[in-house]
This record gives C-alpha cells, sequence and structure tokens, in this order.
C-alpha cells in the first residue's frame, strides 16, 4: 500500500508511482480553503502523504493550521475533503470568534466565500 496520493477532484487516490506523484504535487493546487483576518490565517491542505504513519485506520490526507494569533500552530487533520472542510470551518471558529462566524459558508480558496 502507498503512502502517497493525489487528487481526483476532491477524492485522495492512492499513487504507487514516486516520479508521477511528485510531478502532480509539483503542480496541483492543494488548498482546500483559507481564511486571513488581522493577521491571522486559517489554511487546510491536501498533504499528499498519509500522515497516520502506520496503525489502523483510514488515511490522514488533509491538515488544517491556524498561523498567528493566540491559536497560532492549533493543527487538525483528517482523512477525506468533506472532513477537512468541515474542519476547516471550525479552526475559523476558533481562530475568528464572533457571532458572525455562525452563518459563514465556505468554499474552496476562502472561508468566506469564493473560489480559489
Amino acid at each position: 500500500m502507498s503512502d502517497k496520493y493525489t487528487l481526483d477532484g476532491k477524492k485522495p487516490v492512492e499513487c504507487e508511482d514516486t516520479l508521477t506523484w511528485a510531478r502532480w504535487f509539483e503542480k496541483a493546487n492543494r488548498h482546500v480553503a483559507q481564511e486571513e483576518r488581522d493577521g491571522v490565517r486559517v489554511s487546510t491542505v491536501f498533504l499528499g502523504l498519509d500522515h497516520r504513519f502506520g496503525g489502523d485506520g483510514p488515511p490522514i490526507l488533509f491538515e488544517t493550521m491556524i498561523f498567528g494569533g493566540p491559536h497560532d500552530q492549533d493543527q487538525d487533520r483528517y482523512s477525506t475533503w468533506e472532513e477537512a472542510e468541515a474542519g476547516h470551518a471550525e479552526m475559523c471558529k476558533r481562530a475568528f470568534p464572533s457571532p458572525q462566524n455562525a452563518g459563514i459558508e465556505r468554499t474552496r480558496g476562502e472561508c468566506g466565500g469564493g473560489a480559489g
């Protein structure tokens, strides 16, 4: 079983060939979502490598991290694109606490809407 993955749309696909994976990784848009406000950034990306590092369970392929602010370097990891989107929304609530966050719809590229 490979530890390398590419994306087919939003679906992770195992990739056995290292050169094929490296070529894809070099040019791929791996961002699931990103938001920045007042010098704090929340970024969710497809990692391309299984970060489970052995053990049982599905591969860990996505990561959300906060950069800056009181939650600097907080992170969560996920197995699917859908989990990553939901996790990104939760991290945005943590990084940008305000009543208006409850209704923000997040799409690829930015928490606040907009594609990217």
